[in-house]
């Protein structure tokens, strides 16, 4: 069985922070610190005792931010000695924000610093939410550093739907702020980096669809393997959609005579198997087609409606006259995302993002 996450942040491990921080500073009470840190922590879960931690650090680090910045600026590692590192960083970061507002360049300079040793992606964007135009001018000097996690927390900070953290309404109404970050990013000699820039543009086509689709068409001509691929995962809702401007950015156009048919191998499925199915795509017409297959499965709900999830599939070139049969199995098993229930659920093939056959099935649950 999987230790829970909670266990990330333990005994042990605050034990470890007090040392590390206390050995930079003779006045820092590691006692207290300790006690308050892991006070009845076996019964709080992660961020409870994150928060907790923090709580600590606000109670015994000096009350001057500027001194306390220091102090954990000395704690990070270095190459000759260990240091605050991991998880032991979600407190300190989430302090940072609590206490750093009133000294924004030394808060960004500290969680700039703090970056390569864990992720400050969180307690950034506080600061973004408070003064996004001089958080941003900031961080905007960042896509140069030769330390890729500084240059990726340039665009993942500033994520304007970062899962799992605060939103950042300001952006998701107007992401042109950080669209320069982005841009200056496509590039990056780092995957790493250019995954959390297509991340990054993902969000904003959830509430801009014909800005990323621009944006994409403007940087895609001539566009190296690497940048189409960022392009391409950039753009995932977009074409899951059918977005047409999305489409015609990777040659997807629209279809000219292509017959497809659907064959569902059995009517039902028992839960815990999976839903094998056959896709016959025709070319009829004299020119190639260039077509990208997606499919959706309508997952019945508690109420009895129909909600569909689109799936990828694969792309490929019809010639013309050309016949295709294409066949797939998809799992319908128990994961911790989805609720099944028995009954009629749909199939659906879409080809460039339009629906092109369907069928139904029964789900049988045990």
């Amino acid at each position: 069985m999987a230790e829970p996450l909670k266990n990330l942040l333990h005994p042990g491990l605050v034990e470890t922070m007090a040392h590390h921080i206390g050995r930079n500073a003779s006045t820092f009470d590691q006692k207290r610190f300790l006690a308050l840190a892991t006070k009845n922590i076996e019964i709080l879960e992660l961020m409870q005792r994150s928060l907790q931690i923090c709580d600590a650090l606000e109670a015994t680090l000096p009350e001057d931010f500027a001194e306390a910045a220091a102090l954990l600026s000395a704690s990070f590692p270095s190459e000759n000695r260990p240091g605050l590192t991991g998880w032991m960083l979600l407190p300190v970061s989430q302090y940072i924000a609590r206490r750093g507002l009133d000294d924004f360049e030394i808060s960004l300079a500290l969680l700039k610093e703090l970056t390569p040793h864990f992720t400050a992606e969180f307690g950034i964007r506080v600061f973004i939410h408070a003064d996004q135009d001089r958080a941003l001018t900031e961080i905007g000097g960042w896509v140069h550093d030769p330390n890729h996690h500084v240059r990726r927390l340039a665009s993942e900070g500033t994520r304007p739907r970062l899962p799992w953290a605060m939103r950042l309404p300001h952006l998701i109404r107007d992401p042109q702020p950080i669209l320069p970050i982005l841009e200056a990013l496509l590039d990056d000699p780092e995957d790493y980096v250019r995954r959390s820039v297509a991340n990054s543009l993902n969000d904003v086509a959830k509430d801009h669809p014909d800005l990323v689709a621009e944006f994409v068409a403007k940087h895609i001509t001539a566009a190296a393997a690497d940048r189409r691929r960022l392009l391409r995962h950039s753009s995932r809702t977009l074409l899951k959609k059918g977005h047409a401007k999305a489409l015609g950015n990777f040659g997807f156009g629209a279809l000219d005579s292509i017959d497809a048919d659907l064959a569902i191998g059995s009517p039902q499925v028992l839960f815990g198997d999976g839903v094998d199915f056959t896709l016959t795509l025709k070319n009829t017409s004299v020119a190639s087609q260039q077509a990208m297959i997606d499919y959706a499965v309508h997952h019945r709900k508690a109420n009895g409606t129909l909600a569909p999830k689109v799936f990828k599939w694969k792309s490929l070139s019809i010639a013309p006259g050309e016949t295709l049969m294409l066949r797939r199995r998809h799992a319908l098993r128990e994961i911790t995302t989805r609720q099944y229930y028995p009954g009629t659920h749909r199939l659906e093939i879409l080809v460039n993002g339009n629906a092109l056959a369907s069928g139904d099935f029964e789900l049988v649950m045990h």
